[in-house]
């Protein structure tokens, strides 16, 4: 399985931002508290199980430990802060944003299958 990168800090965040440029970045806001935010990392985590070689890259954002990158996360891109809640951006723009149950191996599927080979 690939692996996901943590988001820790905003400068990192800002990096990751830039980077989006050249290659689609994939942000997963995280709540380790939360079972549907277990539920959403799973079905993520078997999504990117099946996928290979990404042409994206995923990052994830563990909200309570890291509050003030994912509040800015949400500042900087105008979307309301949720979790679980998943980020598509490419050129330092929103593609695509869902929270919640919305946050299934189908819905990941259908907007990120074309970031890699099945």
């Amino acid at each position: 399985m690939e692996q996901i990168a943590s988001l820790t800090s905003i400068p990192q965040w800002e990096e990751a931002l830039a980077a989006s440029h050249n290659q689609p970045l994939f942000l997963f806001k995280h709540s380790t508290n939360c079972p549907t935010s277990s539920g959403a990392y799973e079905e993520l985590t078997n999504w990117i199980e099946d996928a290979r070689g990404l042409f994206v890259n995923i990052m994830i954002v563990y909200v309570i430990e890291n509050r003030s990158v994912s509040n800015a996360i949400s500042e900087q891109l105008g979307i309301k802060h949720e979790s679980p809640q998943v980020i598509l951006l490419s050129n330092g723009r929103v593609l695509w944003h869902e929270s919640h149950w919305s946050i299934t191996y189908s819905t990941l599927d259908q907007h990120l299958g074309t970031h890699c080979e099945k």
